[in-house]
């Protein structure tokens, strides 16, 4: 979430299962369509890991902040 936040997205409490949103703060048609412009944050994810490199890998591939010609980040 701190990741998130360092890159200017914006991190919103949520109701129920969804702990919270994070908002992309580019939040354009340019950005893969918006497809990736809001990712919810779940309180109990069945492998904490893996979803917080998940999370990291939105952030980090976000389309405008990366530009389009470079390629996806890829984490082990």
């Amino acid at each position: 979430m701190r990741h998130a936040e360092e890159q200017g997205w914006t991190v919103v409490p949520g109701r129920g299962h969804c702990w919270g949103r994070m908002y992309c703060p580019s939040n354009d048609r340019e950005c893969r369509c918006g497809e990736f412009c809001i990712t919810s944050v779940w309180s109990t994810p069945r492998n904490p890991d893996t979803f917080a490199r998940q999370l990291r890998r939105v952030v980090d591939n976000c389309a405008v902040e990366r530009g389009p010609f470079i390629q996806p980040v890829e984490y082990p």
